[in-house]
C-alpha cells in the first residue's frame, strides 16, 4: 500500500448484508460468531470496578438532592404521592419534574427502609447498566475491543461519576436513552419494527424521567434509521410513524391522566404556574429552557449566544469546553470530534446502509444536536446537565480509535490516531492547570506521557515493521497502546475518583475538584457547587456568597443569610463545604450553629433533636405537621420527621400552591401544625402567594424561637 492511497471506504470489517426473502422482508445480517476469549473476563472486570466506583461510600452524601429525597420518602409512605411524584405523602405540591426516577428511589425506600443508601442506589446501579448497555451496543457493529473502550470512558467521564452517584433523575434519562440508541442498533440491522418501535417507547419513558431534554436524541434515531435501515423507504416511514405512535403513548399515558384528573383530587403541578403538565413541558421544563422565560425561576435570564447567560453561565458556542464544563464533560470531547470526522471520512462513498456510517451518524448526532443545545441555551442550565453527552462521547472515542487502529496499516492512520492523543494530551494540560492545587503532579505526568505515546504511536509501524514476526513486536504495540490510553484518561479517573471520594450534597452539584473561573462548576457552595458571588453572578454577595437575591421578607428566621448562612458548610445533613457528609467538621450554618436557620433554595440542613421532638408533637392530629416556603426547605424537616410537611410555592417559593385563601382554610381546619420560618426568593415572576401567606400568619400568630428558627404554632389563634 502506497502514500499515494486513500483510506478504506469500510470503517469495520464488512458485515453481510441482509438478504430478501421471498416476501420482500429482510432477513437478520449474519453476526460475527464467537468471541475471544478475553472479552468476558474483561467485561466482568469493567462492570466490577464501575460498581466499585459508584458504590463504594454512597450513603456519605447524606440525603444528596433533599428536595428528590424528599419526594421518595413521601412515595415510600403513599401510594398516590408515589404515582404524581409529590413532595409530601399528603400530596400538596409535585416536584418540577415527571416521576420515573423518583418511582425507583421511592420503590427502593420501600424495601429498604428510608436511608440515604436506598435512594442513592438505583442511580448507582442505572450507572452500571449504563455502561453494559453502551459496551453491548458498540460491540455490536465495531467488536469488542471499542465496546470495552467505550465503556470505560463512560464510567470514568467525571459527570457521569457524580451523577450516577446522585439522586438526580439524569441517571435514569442516561440508561434510557443509551437503551434507545441499543434498540436503535437493532432495528438497523434488520429493519425490525419491533426494534425502532421499542427505541420509541424507552425515549417516551426517558420524557416521564426528564420531559423534553429526552427527545434530543429522536431526530437522531429516526435519521438513522430513515438512512441506513436494509428495507424500502415506504417501509422505513411506516416504522418511525409506529415508533412516534409508541413514543407519545410511552411519554403520553401519565401527563394524560394528570391533565384529565381534576385539581381537587391530586396534588398541585409543581414548576408551573397555572397548576397544568402542559404548561410545566413546554413551559418551565421545555422551551423556557432554551429562551430564558421561566415565569417563577430564581436567577438566570437571557442572554445572546457567545454573552452571558444570565447567571447560569456564558452560553455560545464554546460553553462545553468552559470553566464550568470542560472538567465536568469535555476531557475527550475534542477527541471525540476529531473521530467522528475520521469515521465518516472512513466510511466515504459507502453503501446506504453501510453500519460502519451508521454508527457515527448515530452517536456524533447525539453529541451534536445535545451538544449544540446545552450551548445555546439561555435557561436554567447546571453542568451536570453534561452527563447526557457522556455516552455519545464515550461511543465516539471507543469507535474511532479501533478504526483507527485496525486500519493501522494505512500510512496515515497511525499518524492521526496520535495526532489525536496529542491533543487529548494537550487538553488535558489545560484542564488540570484549572485545578493547578489539586495533585499538581499529575498534570506534567499527564502531558509527557501522552506526547512521548503519541510519538512512539506515529512511529508504531516503522518500530514493528524492524521486529516483524517477533513476539516482542506484538508486546511493543500493546505497550505503547497502554502508555496512550493511560495518558487519555488520567485526568478524567483522577477527577472521578476524587468525586466519588467526596461527599456532595444539594441541588447543584459539580464533580472533581474547584476548578479555577468556574461558576457553577466548582464546588464548596451551598447545594454542592460554587456559587458565582459579586458582580455578574445570580447570587449577591461577593467572597462568602452570604446574601441571597430577596432574602429578608417576613418570613422569618435567619432570612438575610445565603442558605446555611454566611458561613458556606450549612448544605446537609452534617453540614460540611463539600456536601456535608454526616460528621463532617465544619459548621452546619451561621445562625444558631447546628440546625439554626433551616435550609434554603438549593439544599436543606438537619433540625435538631429539639425542633424533631416539637414537630412531633400530637403529629397524629394533622395533615401537615408543619408548612415553609420552599421545598428544600420542608425536605429537611420531612425528612428528619417522616411526617409530611407543606412546601409553600413548591421548588422556588413561586408557585401559587396554596393561594392564602386556600392556606387560611388548612389552617382553619386545623390540618397545619407549625408554620416554620425561613428565607424567601426573589423569583422572575410567578406567584406572590408565598410571601402573602408569610404577612398573614405573622400578622396572626404569635411566634417562637426554636433552635434558631422562627416557629409559629397555627393551632392557637385561627383567625383569618
Amino acid at each position: 500500500m502506497n502514500g499515494s492511497e486513500t483510506l478504506p471506504t469500510t470503517a469495520v470489517p464488512a458485515v453481510p448484508e441482509a438478504a430478501p426473502t421471498p416476501d420482500g422482508q429482510p432477513t437478520p445480517a449474519t453476526a460475527p460468531t464467537g468471541s475471544p476469549a478475553w472479552v468476558r473476563p474483561a467485561l466482568g472486570a469493567l462492570l466490577l470496578a464501575t460498581a466499585l466506583l459508584y458504590l463504594y461510600g454512597l450513603g456519605d452524601s447524606g440525603w444528596a438532592n433533599s428536595f428528590y429525597s424528599a419526594a421518595a420518602q413521601a412515595g415510600s409512605a403513599s401510594w398516590k404521592a408515589l404515582f404524581y411524584g409529590s413532595s409530601d405523602a399528603a400530596n400538596s405540591i409535585t416536584v418540577d419534574k415527571p416521576p420515573a426516577a423518583l418511582w425507583l428511589m421511592a420503590l427502593s425506600v420501600r424495601v429498604f427502609g428510608l436511608n440515604p443508601w436506598a435512594i442513592l442506589v438505583p442511580q448507582a446501579l442505572a450507572g452500571v447498566a449504563s455502561v453494559g448497555v453502551l459496551f453491548a451496543t458498540v460491540r455490536r457493529w465495531y467488536g469488542p475491543a471499542a465496546g470495552l473502550l467505550a465503556g470505560t470512558v463512560l464510567a470514568v467521564t467525571p459527570v457521569a461519576t457524580l451523577m450516577f452517584r446522585f439522586n438526580n433523575p439524569d441517571a435514569l434519562l442516561v440508561l434510557l436513552l443509551v437503551l434507545g440508541a441499543y434498540a436503535t442498533v437493532r432495528a438497523v440491522e434488520t429493519a425490525g419494527t419491533r426494534w425502532i418501535v421499542l427505541a420509541g417507547v424507552l425515549v417516551g419513558f426517558g420524557f416521564l424521567t426528564k420531559m423534553l431534554q429526552a427527545f434530543l436524541v429522536v431526530p437522531v434515531f429516526a435519521v438513522v434509521y430513515l438512512v441506513a435501515a436494509p428495507t424500502g423507504v415506504p417501509r422505513r416511514i411506516r416504522q418511525l410513524l409506529l415508533a412516534g405512535l409508541g413514543l407519545v403513548v410511552a411519554a403520553g399515558w401519565w401527563v394524560a391522566i394528570v391533565q384529565l384528573v381534576p385539581a381537587s383530587a391530586r396534588p398541585y403541578v409543581g414548576g408551573s404556574q397555572g397548576n397544568s403538565i402542559l404548561e410545566l413541558t413546554l413551559g418551565y421544563n421545555g422551551l423556557g429552557r432554551i429562551t430564558g422565560e421561566q415565569p417563577g425561576s430564581v436567577g438566570g435570564g437571557g442572554g445572546g449566544p457567545g454573552g452571558n447567560g444570565g447567571g447560569w453561565g456564558d452560553s455560545g458556542w464554546l460553553r462545553l469546553f468552559g470553566a464550568d464544563l470542560a472538567g465536568q464533560i469535555g476531557w475527550l470531547l475534542p477527541a471525540a470530534l476529531i473521530l467522528l470526522v475520521v469515521g465518516l471520512v472512513v466510511a466515504g462513498r459507502a453503501p446506504r446502509t453501510d453500519r460502519g456510517r451508521a454508527g457515527f451518524l448515530l452517536w456524533g448526532g447525539w453529541l451534536l444536536v445535545t451538544g449544540v443545545t446545552f450551548s445555546l441555551m439561555q435557561g436554567i442550565f447546571h453542568a451536570y446537565y453534561s452527563v447526557a453527552l457522556a455516552p455519545a462521547v464515550a461511543a465516539l472515542v471507543g469507535m474511532g480509535a479501533t478504526v483507527l487502529w485496525r486500519l493501522r496499516r494505512h500510512r496515515a492512520a497511525l499518524p492521526v490516531l496520535a495526532g489525536v492523543l496529542a491533543v487529548t494530551a494537550g487538553w488535558s494540560w489545560v484542564l488540570l492547570g484549572r485545578s493547578a492545587q489539586w495533585q499538581s503532579w499529575l498534570r506534567p505526568t499527564v502531558l509527557i506521557a501522552g506526547l512521548v505515546a503519541a510519538v512512539l504511536l506515529a512511529l508504531l509501524g516503522w518500530l514493528t515493521a524492524r521486529v516483524a514476526g517477533s513476539p516482542g513486536s506484538r508486546w511493543a504495540a500493546g505497550a505503547v497502546l497502554a502508555l496512550g490510553v493511560l495518558a487519555a484518561l488520567a485526568g478524567p479517573v483522577g477527577y472521578s475518583i476524587d468525586t466519588a471520594a467526596t461527599a456532595h450534597a444539594g441541588a447543584i452539584p459539580s464533580a472533581g475538584p474547584a476548578a479555577g473561573g468556574a461558576g457553577f462548576g466548582g464546588r464548596g457552595g451551598p447545594g454542592g457547587g460554587r456559587m458565582p458571588g459579586g458582580a455578574g453572578g445570580p447570587f449577591a454577595g461577593g467572597g462568602n456568597q452570604g446574601a441571597f437575591p430577596g432574602a429578608g421578607g417576613p418570613a422569618g428566621g435567619n432570612q438575610g443569610a445565603f442558605p446555611g448562612g454566611g458561613n458556606r458548610g450549612g448544605a446537609v445533613p452534617g453540614g460540611g463545604t463539600r456536601g456535608g457528609a454526616p460528621g463532617a467538621t465544619v459548621p452546619r450554618g451561621a445562625a444558631g450553629g447546628p440546625g439554626g436557620g433551616m435550609g434554603g433554595l438549593l439544599d436543606a440542613r438537619t433540625p435538631s433533636a429539639e425542633m424533631v421532638a416539637l414537630l412531633k408533637q400530637d403529629r397524629d392530629r394533622y395533615t401537615w405537621v408543619a408548612a415553609t416556603i420552599g421545598s428544600n426547605n420542608a425536605a429537611g424537616y420531612q425528612l428528619a420527621t417522616g411526617d409530611p410537611v407543606m412546601a409553600i410555592g413548591g421548588f422556588n417559593g413561586s408557585d401559587p400552591s396554596p393561594t392564602l385563601a386556600r392556606f387560611q382554610e388548612y389552617v382553619r381546619a386545623g390540618k397545619i401544625h407549625y408554620y416554620l420560618g425561613g428565607q424567601g426568593f426573589r423569583a422572575n415572576g410567578g406567584s406572590q402567594a408565598a410571601q402573602e401567606i408569610a404577612t398573614w400568619v405573622t400578622g396572626n400568630f404569635t411566634a417562637s424561637t426554636v433552635d434558631g428558627t422562627t416557629v409559629y404554632d397555627l393551632s392557637t389563634g385561627r383567625e383569618g
